[in-house]
Parts: structure tokens; sequence; C-alpha cells
């Protein structure tokens, strides 16, 4: 593990070594999206599915229950979430801790694709997310899709609520971007990948499916 991961996984730890008890329960008032992202993956018995940043495995629970019969993976630079995820997903999910940024995924996961790869409010808390990005799409197997909710550029409501919003963000190291779907492009053109794209009410969060041909 290289000095900067392990400054941002100490870092991870030590929000969520309280937070991960009641992650869940608060973060369901403002993370918006991510059930319909869940809902749109349209897995079929057998796909493999990974979350990037799987935090408590809330989402990994849903995917699971939605479209059963997939294989779930997570990853997470943070331990104490993972303590979190393996207690909830017990045998269900093969889970692993590293960094979204340049993880190895046949060492610590078994595989180097998958048929979906998920990234749920989690590029707004990466260093050099473009970096996770790109190494996410990487990932993606022929007929997959990288699929991504997280903040948008919340421009639809009125500025001084979403000048707080921002700054309540930042306690969390939280930072909404605003160059997501260019970015999201250009991985696209690097990947061969098919993008679509859309925000969300208020601009207040942004969602994408990156899907690579079969072809």
């Amino acid at each position: 593990m290289s000095a900067a991961t392990g400054d941002h996984a100490a870092l991870m730890d030590s929000i969520y070594r309280g937070q991960r008890h009641i992650y869940d329960a608060t973060r369901k008032y403002y993370l918006f999206g991510r059930d319909r992202l869940i809902g749109a993956l349209a897995c079929e018995p057998g796909d493999s599915v990974l979350e990037i940043a799987c935090g408590t495995g809330r989402n990994l629970d849903r995917i699971g229950r939605k479209w059963p019969g997939v294989r779930l993976f997570g990853l997470d630079i943070s331990n104490e979430m993972l303590i979190s995820a393996s207690g909830r997903l017990g045998t269900r999910a093969l889970l692993a801790q590293g960094d979204a940024r340049d993880f190895d995924a046949a060492t610590a996961l078994g595989q180097r694709r998958f048929d979906r790869v998920v990234l749920s409010y989690s590029l707004s808390m990466i260093p050099d997310w473009e970096r996770a990005l790109r190494h996410a799409a990487a990932l993606v197997a022929p007929g997959g899709s990288l699929q991504l909710v997280d903040f948008g550029t919340l421009e639809g409501l009125p500025r001084p609520l979403a000048a707080a919003l921002r700054g309540w963000l930042a306690k969390f190291h939280v930072e909404p971007r605003g160059f997501m779907r260019e970015a999201a492009l250009r991985v696209c053109a690097l990947e061969a990948l098919d993008c679509e794209w859309e925000d969300g009410p208020f601009a207040y969060y942004q969602s994408g499916i990156l899907h690579r041909p079969r072809g």
C-alpha cells in the first residue's frame, strides 16, 4: 500500500469509525438516485456485479435482492466500512480492501472484469477521481456497463442552499464534481464505450451508464 493510499484509508477510517453505525439511517435523506441505479442494472442470473467504494454494503444487499442469482463483489478503502458490509452481506458477497484508483481486481477479487460495475456517491470522495473513473471503466466486461450516480452541479438549487450544502458536505471530505459528464465522455473515448447521461431534479444528482459493446 502506497503512502498516499494509506493516508486516505486512515482518513476514511477516522470518518466512518463512528459514522458507519448511523450511515444508512442518515444518508437515505440526501443520497438520491441510488435505488434508481439499482433498478436499471438489468442483470441476468450469473452476472458479476462489483461496487467500488461499497461502504456498508447497503447497495450490494439491495442489488442481490433485486436481481437474484447475481455474483456480488465489493471493494472499499475503509476497513471500518468493510466491517459493516461483511456483517450485512456475510457470504453473499466477496469483499476486499483496496484503493479505487489502482486496485488489482484479479488479485483482490479473483477476476479481471465484471458485467456491472457500480460507483454510487463515491467519486465525490475520491482524490484523483478521474483516475478512479478510468480504472472502473477498464473493469467492464464486453456487453457490460459501468453505472454511476453522484452529486450534480447543484445549479438548480437556490444559491444559499447550494452553498450551505457544499459547506456541509466538505466536513465529510465530499466535493461535488461539476465536470463528471465531461470526464465520463473522455473515458468513453479511451475505452470505446457508449455513454448515456442524465441530470436529476435541480441538478442535485447526476447519473450515467457507460456501456461496453460486445463486439
